[in-house]
């Protein structure tokens, strides 16, 4: 089959989505980056490819309990972006960056880091070093995404405990992952309220379910800057793109 005929804008730089870790959190990510792009039109908006497999094996238990390797899974969705003819790919699953050097070997694309996105969404709401706290899967905190790579940057990363990610952080992503998002909002606010305790001038919800069930309740209550991951690796896509809001 001959390929299509080149239209006027196939130049423009198309972003592939490689999701379904969790499906709302895609979709959420789909939502922020629409409505974080400058536009006035459906043509200022950037091309979107977004490729939502929820059967790739749970991440966490991958890393910390012998489960199914998902890396065959991601690759396979990064094979289909690349097909549908996409620039660079965007994940919006904090703990699949565990995977992230295999995936980034595997394509010639540019995958965006969300951790240095995070990184980045720190700095731009001037938050440049110093104690902050991270909440995430307890995969995401074992292999310490955050902590190596923002430590880096000058910060200090506090984590959740055993005790608090038992009974607060890890429900409350299960809740979410089960679309019982209003309720996953009392655990993880909590969570956050535990880490400002302890000295973190910012808390960096690393798990791309956190902002949704942080965000289903009165989140300006905590009283810190949230550093939403979701956001933070749409505004990447976007400076990726030259669309950036700022």
């Amino acid at each position: 089959m001959s390929r299509a005929a080149p239209l006027p804008g196939d130049e423009a730089p198309m972003l592939g989505v490689l999701g379904g870790m969790g499906p709302l959190a895609s979709a959420q990510f789909m939502l922020r980056l629409t409505l974080l792009t400058p536009a006035t039109r459906d043509q200022d908006h950037l091309p979107a490819v977004l490729w939502s497999d929820p059967r790739v094996p749970d991440r966490t238990a991958a890393r910390l309990a012998g489960g199914e390797d998902p890396l065959p899974w991601l690759l396979r969705g990064i094979r289909g972006l690349e097909a549908a003819g996409c620039g660079a790919i965007a994940i919006p699953c904090n703990t699949a960056h565990g995977w992230y050097d295999g995936m980034a070997a595997a394509t010639k694309l540019p995958v965006l880091h969300i951790v240095d996105a995070a990184g980045e969404e720190l700095a731009r709401q001037g938050i440049r070093g110093g104690r902050i706290g991270v909440m995430g899967t307890a995969g995401t905190l074992a292999m310490r995404l955050y902590q190596e790579r923002l430590e880096g940057r000058g910060y200090e990363c506090i984590v959740p405990d055993e005790a608090e990610m038992a009974s607060l952080v890890s429900p409350g992503i299960a809740l979410v992952k089960a679309n019982r998002v209003a309720e996953a909002y009392p655990p993880l606010a909590e969570a956050a309220h535990n880490l400002k305790a302890r000295g973190a001038a910012a808390v960096v919800l690393g798990c791309t379910e956190i902002p949704l069930g942080i965000q289903a309740g009165p989140h300006a209550e905590i009283g810190l800057p949230l550093i939403d991951t979701i956001d933070a690796l749409a505004l990447a896509a976007l400076r990726w793109a030259g669309r950036d809001p700022a």
